[in-house]
């Protein structure tokens, strides 16, 4: 792979996220932001005003810039998958947060896409490069056979902002929206058998928005491991929380936001958890770093692409009231 320094990058999307990539690409002299597009004319603008990126009017319009070689696609979960999609025909290597889509077919054929055109596809999960995941990595060799596993975030919003992430279409089914927390456990613990769950929504009075909404699911893994998967937000619960427990037959590991602890019989240690500040620009590095220097990822999209079939499977058992088998899928 030949590539000409600096690389030319466009961003699709004005938000938090794309505003951190737009500083990353900033700050490494091997990249250039030359391009942005965004929801809106004035955001687009604004952003572009920022960052030093001339204004797209469309996605479209930015992916088939002949001199682009990098596009980052930061905008809402539902489109991302055409956008994709049409980056990786015109030949630009892509980043994009996850989920990659919303439908595991969907997702399966821009791996195909992206291998056929011998372009870059790196699905970001930041969660892997994260203290939390860093010691459990760690520590997991210590609790001999894990059986159990449990995996909450609760975050209370009041009252429930009116943006994309709480819209059933944009942001998609709840596990496949927030699919890190499914990735963190396929990527810790290995293949899951089955899956079942149960989602509720309080529905907001606009059309296709909610006020909050609660998923479970339980997560039976190949090795026989079960895990629950808790993930809720929004105005009906007053205070948040993100808890984490692995137990295997040599001790468990307890954390409770970042405070975290090992237990074995009587002897409990403390653990620390590091920061979780950096992370996407962390990311972005990689991928430069990868595209320049040829150095390894920390995840492949592949990976992402399995949790992103077992989040559709607690999708369907949840439209279904069935337990969802999953040992052909991978």
């Amino acid at each position: 792979m030949v590539i000409s320094l600096p690389l030319q990058v466009g961003i699709v999307g004005t938000g938090y996220v794309a505003a951190r990539r737009a500083e990353a690409f900033e700050a490494d002299e091997r990249t250039r932001l030359v391009a942005a597009s965004g929801h809106t004319w004035e955001t687009t603008l604004k952003f572009g005003q920022t960052y030093g990126a001339e204004p797209q009017r469309s996605w479209q319009e930015l992916v088939n810039l002949s001199h682009l070689d990098l596009v980052a696609v930061c905008n809402v979960n539902c489109d991302r998958a055409e956008i994709v999609r049409g980056a990786l025909a015109a030949g630009k290597h892509v980043i994009v947060e996850y989920p990659l889509a919303i439908a595991p077919a969907d997702a399966q054929s821009l791996l195909e896409l992206a291998a056929a055109q011998g372009k870059l596809l790196h699905v970001e999960h930041i969660e892997l490069l994260g203290g939390l995941h860093q010691v459990l990595k760690q520590y997991l060799p210590l609790l001999g056979q894990v059986f159990y596993a449990r995996y909450i975030t609760i975050t209370g919003d009041r009252p429930a902002a009116h943006r994309w992430t709480y819209h059933r279409e944009l942001f998609g089914f709840p596990l496949v929206g927030a699919l890190s927390r499914v990735h963190r456990l396929t990527d810790l613990l290995g293949a899951v058998a089955a899956v079942s769950c149960q989602t509720r929504y309080w529905n907001a009075p606009e059309a296709g928005y909610f006020r909050a909404c609660l998923c479970n699911a339980q997560l039976r893994f190949t090795n026989g491991l079960i895990a629950e998967v808790v993930y809720g937000k929004g105005e009906v619960f007053w205070q948040g929380y993100r808890d984490f427990e692995l137990h295997g037959e040599a001790g468990s590991l307890m954390f409770a936001g970042d405070a975290g602890r090992l237990i074995q019989g009587q002897e409990q240690t403390p653990i620390e958890v590091g920061s979780r500040r950096g992370l996407i620009a962390k990311d972005t590095t990689m991928v430069i770093d990868h595209l320049v220097e040829g150095t390894p990822l920390y995840v492949n999209p592949q990976a992402s692409y399995y949790a992103l079939q077992v989040a559709d499977a607690a999708r369907e058992s949840a439209a279904t009231g069935q337990t969802v088998f999953l040992s052909t899928i991978r």
